[in-house]
């Protein structure tokens, strides 16, 4: 399968370097055009130059998520942001999942289950709605992703809303979440260290450094770790990340960067606390009822080869070769449910479970600019080529009880009644062909226009009794948008799209799942965005209806059986500013009002069949809310105050259970006594608010978040 993925990637480079050569013809080329020599030393430091002058606006910043074409924000008829650098750094999340959910209408629901890293977002949940990436690199099969965790090594993270599979695949109605790690700059060496300690036991310690070896090479280099007792009994948790790149400039307009990123890490084993006659009871809030020899532990690896080549300013070509392996694995006592007879905590599903995945793949796109009939035209076409393998095994049909008091009790060990062993082996090649246009037909009115076709075949073997399956699915995707630029700097849009969602995840369907087609789901936005202020201040407001039909669930007439019926919908407002209101002082803020609904959908309950038209999806705030104000109040010294909403949600489908809505304060002072130094005192949740972050399987198990904790930071460059 390699030599064909470097074949098909060969082709499309000999395809358009003779669209490169048409476009540098002396004929037609001017003199100021010219490209400088190879050892021309101000060519190589002007793609240095031209980022350092894009962050002056962020509207005006290239993202590469929006869309493969390299448009800025303005110019994409869809709502995209980034967390940059500086904004993780003040913000002062670790976590990948925390620095995510402070954008636009995105929520967090991590347990266990889904690796720590579930994400929701306009009305939809999960890996199979909202698509995560490494590098513009998606792991396939929507299963939770476990690496990458930790937002040291990154650059920045760009985050896209509303359906884009016409960019990357099926699984992504919700959006996209691309997660963009540093990379090798031709830049002097630096070196950065960071030391942490905190409330809970909680110590980081973390090194990273990068530049240029010299004309031709340059590297990357980054290593963090974190430990923390938590704020649960026997929580404590531990991780490692290392990554490392390495760039060589065979020419001013080709390089190859080969990478390699490693994760561990050994989560809190907590499951939550079960609620005591339907409400939550303050008495457990630090309870832990998980066994004592209990293990969660996830190892990442990722492997990338990427060449960029860019022949001239109208032509730019990149291929990414990765590998990613990545292993899981779980033995728990999962489920806690309360006994009102004896007042005791009902211990069950004592699960183990193990994750070997490894996928590899190529990604290929060429991105061409031109003139069609008199107008600028640009156009992007390439593929994607994946095939991952996949082994579960466990010890169904996980039985074990046991039965603990609720607040003095010996935590116990594991109890393995069927044996662990391997139940089945999947694996899946997958590949896509996708294009992309926008054609500015005047200088404030362009067109943007895209369109993708994927193709999976899933094979499952069962290991136990033999035999299995193999499933085809297969999509087209397309998206139409225009903007038109009221003022340079203030754009109106609207977009139509068409996407798909697995019914879940790929590499874990059972024989039940999979006849079912997969979920499909439409879109209309339309927005409005502007920057202001010399591009100090920026804002936008976005409003869209989405409509996923094809939901999977519990056949009434059969409660073994699944079924596909049904259609789940959403609308909704979002609005974000952000602004430097004076010389020393910055606002960020963001709002979603969203109403997702169930349209059509029955479940059975009880032994009858019960509509769910009308109500809320499982795990999704219909209201969400972010603020961040900095106050540079002396030259050594900011101030930092975040504040953050989250409103209600349910935790099952009767909109019975209901986990109730939160706000949480972090404030922040960062003092500067040296150019090279910052110390940062931090306090997360500081009034102390107790509240839910998830629900885990069992609907009547919650999963409480962070409390009060302080850290001390140190960050030191040299």
């Amino acid at each position: 399968m390699i030599r064909t993925l470097t074949l098909l990637a060969a082709a499309t480079l000999t395809a358009f370097a003779s669209a490169a050569y048409a476009q540098n013809a002396p004929a037609t080329q001017d003199a100021n055009d010219v490209p400088a020599a190879p050892n021309d030393a101000a060519s190589k430091q002007l793609p240095t130059v031209r980022v350092t002058a894009a962050k002056a606006n962020p509207l005006e910043r290239p993202l590469t998520t929006g869309s493969r074409l390299g448009l800025t924000s303005l110019e994409t008829p869809a709502s995209v942001e980034q967390l940059d650098r500086a904004t993780l750094e003040e913000r002062g999340d670790a976590s990948i999942v925390d620095a995510v959910s402070r954008a636009t209408g995105i929520s967090e629901s991590p347990h266990p289950g889904n690796g720590g890293s579930e994400l929701s977002a306009r009305g939809f949940v999960g890996s199979s709605s909202v698509t995560q990436l490494y590098d513009g690199v998606r792991p396939y099969g929507a299963i939770g992703v476990t690496y990458p965790f930790d937002t040291w090594a990154v650059d920045h993270i760009d985050v896209l809303r509303g359906p884009a599979s016409v960019i990357y695949g099926e699984g992504a109605i919700g959006g996209v979440v691309n997660v963009v790690p540093k990379k090798p700059t031709r830049t002097p060496i630096e070196n950065e260290i960071q030391l942490g300690v905190g409330t809970e036991r909680t110590a980081r310690i973390a090194f990273g450094s990068g530049g240029a070896i010299n004309d031709r090479l340059s590297y990357r280099f980054d290593i963090s770790g974190n430990r923390s007792a938590n704020w649960v009994d026997a929580g404590n948790s531990r991780d490692l990340s290392v990554s490392g790149a390495i760039r060589y400039d065979i020419t001013p307009e080709l390089n190859v960067t080969a990478s390699y990123a490693q994760g561990f890490q050994h989560p809190m084993q907590y499951f939550g606390i079960p609620l005591i006659n339907g409400k939550l009871d303050s008495s457990l809030y630090s309870k832990n009822y998980n066994v004592g020899d209990s293990v969660i532990s996830y190892r990442d690896r990722w492997a990338t080869v990427a060449a960029n080549w860019q022949p001239s300013d109208s032509l730019s070509v990149t291929s990414t070769l990765y590998r990613m392996k990545s292993n899981r694995h779980w033995k728990d006592a999962e489920y806690y449910t309360y006994m009102p007879s004896s007042g005791l905590i009902e211990r069950s599903s004592y699960t183990e479970i193990f994750h070997d995945q490894e996928q590899y793949g190529n990604v290929t796109s060429a991105t061409l600019e031109s003139a069609l009939l008199g107008m600028k035209n640009t156009f992007s076409t390439g593929f994607e080529l994946n095939h991952t393998t996949f082994q579960h095994d466990n010890n169904s049909p996980y039985s074990g009880t046991s039965y603990v008091d609720p607040y003095n009790f010996d935590a116990g060990s594991f109890i393995n009644v069927a044996g662990t062993a391997p139940k089945y082996r999947s694996q899946s090649n997958q590949y896509a062909l996708f294009a992309e246009d926008r054609l500015a037909i005047t200088s404030r009115w362009s067109v943007v226009g895209g369109i993708r076709y994927d193709h999976a075949s899933v094979n499952r073997d069962d290991l136990v009794n033999g035999g299995g399956f193999t499933k085809v699915f297969a999509n087209t995707g397309w998206r139409v948008g225009t903007v038109f630029d009221i003022q340079p700097d203030l754009a109106v849009y609207g977009q139509y799209s068409i996407a798909a969602d697995p019914v879940s995840s790929l590499l874990m369907l059972n024989a039940s799942k999979a006849k079912f087609t997969l979920a499909t789901g439409k879109q209309i936005e339309v927005g409005i965005k502007q920057s202001f202020l010399g591009g100090k201040a920026d804002w936008s407001l976005a409003a869209y209806r989405i409509v996923k039909n094809n939901l999977v669930t519990a056949d009434p007439l059969n409660p073994d059986n699944s079924i596909q019926v049904g259609q789940q919908s959403s609308r909704g407002l979002e609005a974000t500013l952000g602004a430097e209101v004076a010389r020393d002082w910055r606002i960020d803020a963001n709002v979603s009002m969203l109403r997702a609904k169930y349209d059509d959908f029955v479940e059975s309950s009880g032994g009858t069949t019960v509509s769910r038209a009308g109500n809320v999806p499982v795990s999704v705030p219909q209201r969400l809310a972010n603020l961040w104000v900095s106050w540079r109040f002396a030259s050594a010294w900011t101030g930092i105050a975040g504040v953050k909403y989250v409103g209600k949600r349910y935790a099952d489908t009767a909109n019975q259970l209901v986990m109730p809505s939160y706000t949480t304060v972090d404030l922040a002072l960062a003092w500067k006594p040296r150019k090279d130094t910052t110390i940062t005192a931090r306090a997360y949740n500081v009034l102390n608010r107790h509240y839910v972050q998830s629900a885990y399987y069992d609907e009547t198990q919650y999963l409480l978040g962070n409390d009060r904790r302080l850290e001390l930071l140190l960050n030191y460059r040299f």
